[in-house]
């Protein structure tokens, strides 16, 4: 078995196509994870939501009635339509649709069906909202906790897990990189002499991104002392983050960690690592950065995906004017 394959085998639900009572679903649906690990190179978190969100859509199906091989455009979109009707956020039927439209694709393109019911649908639009983003105070706070120095700048003496957590975060805000990335991240692919990172994002596409003095010296010591010190009698790999038990640190593991270090900061219960991600682009936005140059270290495929981040940038700009001016 390939390495592709056994990363789709270990896919959470992708047999649950099982329950539909169509066995030739079920092969499909493996056919696909196997196409989205494979050839489009995605993660395993986004593996796991695609396959639940096709599961879901096969169980309810098999309350209907409906044969999901032989679809019609009116069948999704009630489907959509009972969504709707439960109150389904916006973001999740669109996401489901998503999943729903690209594995309908590939059937077409296998040669699973003649035709794509999927192709004209459309969900509901989303309301526009910005990204959130950390402010100063805050990033300032969530760094300090674990760094080696305290507020007072007094030595801080630093647990391998507290070297390792101080690494996550800078390195997180530094250079902008999605949990999934960091996760992947390998110790080749950190060059400390010439302060750069390469990064394999959304269908392992590769980019090269700059690190900054002070992320580079905390990769470094963490790399240098702590690493070492948590695969002490461990089996050896070359992921850079490395667990308090010795193993790779997978995504999800460095979202609880991240939960908790938040927590620990004092901060608010909703910040996620993706935040970092925003208030990377938003900060180098605000400190003149060329848009091009910051959608090509966030790697985003389309420019229109990073300009968001003028708007977050030129609505923080907006209220300082607001606290600041004697008329505002």
């Amino acid at each position: 078995m390939t390495r592709a394959s056994k990363k789709a085998a270990q896919a959470p639900d992708a047999h649950e196509a099982q329950s539909a009572g169509n066995s030739r679903v079920a092969a499909l649906v493996d056919g696909y994870v196997e196409y989205l690990v494979a050839e489009r190179g995605y993660s395993e978190h986004t593996v796991r939501n695609y396959t639940a969100d096709i599961d879901a859509f096969l169980r309810w199906c098999a309350r209907h009635d409906v044969d999901p091989l032989d679809t019609t455009h009116r069948q999704l979109r009630a489907y959509l339509g009972e969504m709707d009707a439960a109150q389904y956020s916006r973001a999740t039927v669109n996401r489901r649709l998503s999943s729903l439209r690209g594995f309908y694709r590939w059937m077409n393109l296998v040669g699973a069906m003649d035709a794509d019911p999927a192709e004209a649908l459309s969900g509901p639009k989303r309301g526009k909202h910005l990204p959130h983003v950390l402010k100063q105070a805050e990033m300032e706070r969530l760094l300090s906790m674990h760094a080696p120095v305290d507020a007072n700048g007094q030595p801080r003496e630093q647990t391998p897990e507290d070297m390792r957590d101080q690494a996550l975060l800078e390195f997180l805000y530094a250079c902008g990189a999605r949990i999934s990335e960091a996760a992947a991240l390998r110790v080749g692919d950190v060059d400390f002499e010439s302060h750069l990172v390469k990064l394999f994002g959304k269908g392992r596409k590769e980019r090269i991104v700059p690190l900054h003095d002070l992320c580079v010296d905390a990769m470094r010591r963490y790399a240098e002392v702590a690493r070492p010190a948590l695969l002490e009698g461990k089996t050896a790999t070359d992921r850079f983050f490395i667990s308090a038990r010795g193993n790779p640190m997978t995504a999800d593991t460095m979202r609880v960690r991240f939960k908790t270090l938040v927590r620990q900061a004092g901060l608010e219960g909703n910040v996620s690592p993706h935040d970092m991600r925003h208030t990377f682009a938003t900060d180098l936005l605000d400190g003149n950065a060329d848009l091009r140059s910051v959608q090509e270290m966030l790697g985003h495929a389309s420019l229109s995906t990073t300009q968001v981040y003028t708007h977050l940038s030129t609505s923080r700009l907006k209220d300082a004017h607001h606290q600041a001016h004697p008329r505002a």
